[in-house]
């Protein structure tokens, strides 16, 4: 079942993130995951919460994102991320078909 990871990401150093973002493509590659969205234009329709910049990923598994989130690649990318941004992250199992 297919596990979607959203997370909600201000922007500090952008030439920093662009770092981030070139090591956690092939990371994401070689997880099996993929970009639903990416930072394009949203609305909020109810509620008080206010998001910065939208990343929606799809991962084939809750195993394939624990594995990619805990794994040694992207720790080591997750930390020049903090350096750079601030985030809101959170993981859902989708539906089974």
């Amino acid at each position: 079942m297919s596990t979607y990871v959203i997370f909600d990401v201000e922007i500090r150093d952008m030439l920093r993130y662009q770092e981030f973002m070139k090591g956690v493509k092939p990371a994401l590659d070689a997880a099996g995951a993929r970009y639903l969205a990416r930072g394009g234009a949203h609305k909020v329709h109810e509620g008080d919460w206010q998001p910065r910049r939208i990343v929606i990923l799809e991962f084939p598994s809750v195993a394939a994102w624990e594995s990619f989130y805990t794994g040694p690649v992207y720790q080591g990318l997750k930390a020049i991320r903090d350096e750079c941004s601030s985030a809101r992250l959170v993981s859902v199992e989708g539906i089974e078909p």
